[in-house]
């Protein structure tokens, strides 16, 4: 069986971790600190001896768990270490990610949880992950907060994929942070040097759309009175950000397709054939399978785009993220409209965690700025909060048990995307048509 390292320096929490895991059959050793942890792990190598898996407390007095991951540098290729804290946010969660941990715990976690990681990183010890360096990180990583499961592999995703060159569409419904996770996407990349365009594709006509991207020739059209540098070559070397991608035209489509495939265009009114190196990453809220089989959108275009998948998941799939969020928006309402510090009553609280937010967390920062005027500065009731949907949702019971399986469906496809269907405890078959019921 394997020999597993833990380093943190709740002894009580240490102590349990190394009964479950050594009932499981493996050979503990434990450290206090950082530091004890750390000469540990190079003493052992040192000597031959083999580790095959570290779980590292972040907070701990003398070195942090963070400065250990530093210190181990490219022993992280080899040495999977799971990181564990009680302060989970996306910025934590990335850098730990970046500078090589294989996973992420956020505390307290069951024990089940951890013998099931433990088969997880043991069983993949051999598996190459891309990592990336921690100096890139950027402050954007601290708006996107979430301690839940889902946020917390969305975070870990993000700090897989940061640094590749893939193409990357972002999934999920309105105000669920897709802009953000492209801003972070960007400024954790190797591209981050050069610049990030954003373009939405709803708000402009085709005929403007198309001279948008693609730029135009002085007397292309009538009004074009002026060479126009189109937003692909504003892009060049750094990152394009093509938001509402479902609401493009088939001729925008086809011309975008034609890019992908070999970042080459032509501005409007001209001949001339102009390469680009930008990274693509595009953004819906709509359901591309279904729009494909509709013929609404390109297939090849769908699946040039579809190379890499983050979906993020409603906030109604995430209560528990609630109470951090509204933390985290008080504070900085509190700043801009001028109050030393602005609460929230325990019942509005629990009025904000039964609500669905169809509008996400957009919704959730709107209601909490309008609940903190009404308020006056003063703790917010539950009177303050103004929804624009009952919170009492009118479902019958066949609309709430199809909700339902959807809902467990996108949390399978996010929690183990390779086998989703073992998840739920169906077969690949049922899991197949269940998806395809549903168009998930």
């Amino acid at each position: 069986m394997a020999k597993i390292f833990i380093i943190d320096d709740e002894k009580p929490l240490r102590q349990a971790m190394a009964q479950i895991l050594q009932d499981e059959g493996h050979t503990i050793i434990e450290a206090k600190d950082g530091s004890q942890g750390l000469k540990i792990i190079k003493d052992s190598i040192a000597l031959g001896d083999r580790l095959d898996l570290v779980f590292l407390d972040l907070k701990m007095p003398r070195t942090q768990g963070m400065t250990v991951l530093k210190n181990l540098g490219k022993i992280l290729f080899e040495l999977p270490v799971i990181v564990m804290t009680a302060y989970g946010t996306s910025r934590t969660a990335i850098e730990a990610m970046q500078l090589g941990a294989y996973d992420y715990l956020t505390k307290p976690f069951d024990l089940d949880t951890l013998v099931e990681l433990t088969k997880k990183a043991l069983s993949h010890h051999q598996a190459s992950v891309y990592r990336i360096s921690a100096e890139t990180l950027s402050q954007n990583a601290d708006e996107m907060l979430g301690r839940s499961p889902l946020m917390q592999n969305v975070f870990k995703l993000i700090g897989r994929i940061a640094q590749g060159d893939s193409t990357v569409i972002l999934l999920g419904e309105s105000g669920t942070g897709k802009e953000l996770v492209a801003s972070m996407l960007h400024t954790t990349s190797s591209r981050s040097k050069g610049p990030l365009v954003k373009v939405n594709c709803a708000a402009l006509p085709e005929h403007l759309l198309e001279a948008e991207l693609f730029g135009h020739e002085k007397g292309a059209f009538t009004g074009a009175d002026h060479l126009r540098i189109g937003r692909f070559e504003q892009a060049n070397g750094g990152t394009l950000f093509l938001d509402e991608i479902g609401e493009l035209t088939p001729v925008i489509q086809s011309k975008l397709l034609r890019v992908l495939q070999d970042r080459s265009f032509e501005r409007l009114g001209s001949n001339q054939t102009r390469t680009v190196d930008v990274r693509i990453l595009a953004a819906t809220n709509r359901n591309l399978e279904e729009m494909v089989r509709s013929n609404q959108f390109r297939e090849d275009l769908y699946y040039r785009l579809n190379v890499v998948r983050v979906e993020l998941p409603a906030l109604r799939d995430r209560i528990e993220d609630i109470n951090l969020l509204t933390q985290h928006f008080l504070s900085r309402i509190a700043l801009k409209q001028g109050y030393p510090s602005l609460a929230i009553a325990e019942t509005a609280m629990k009025k904000l965690q039964s609500y669905p937010f169809p509008g996400n967390v957009r919704e959730l920062q709107n209601i909490l700025e309008r609940a903190a005027v009404l308020s006056g500065g003063r703790p917010i009731l539950p009177e303050h909060l103004i929804f624009t949907q009952n919170e009492q949702p009118q479902l019958n019971l066949a609309q709430a048990v199809a909700q339902l399986e959807q809902d467990l469906i996108r949390r399978a496809l996010l929690l183990d995307p390779q086998e989703p269907h073992k998840a739920l405890g169906l077969d690949q078959q049922t899991f197949i048509q269940k998806r395809q019921q549903w168009n998930l």
